[in-house]
């Protein structure tokens, strides 16, 4: 048990923050497009209208009011 604690367990510590160290640092060595953090805005190519029904499918809107769920 004292090896596992004196040797292997502060290996795979210094193993993990290493692998740790190089995932975070591999950042810089990205193109920069994709360094980039994330936009916030939305993207105009998405469409906030609902798809044409199937042909022959009966479309009704669902309509519900605070009533319809105490009843």
């Amino acid at each position: 048990m004292a090896i596992f604690r004196q040797y292997i367990a502060p290996f795979l510590v210094l193993l993990i923050f290493g692998l740790a160290l190089f995932v975070v640092s591999a950042r810089i060595f990205l193109p920069e497009d994709m360094a980039a953090p994330a936009p916030t805005e939305p993207a105009a190519s998405v469409s906030m209208q609902q798809p044409n029904p199937p042909h022959g499918a009966i479309a009704t809107p669902i309509v519900w009011s605070i009533h319809d769920l105490w009843a």
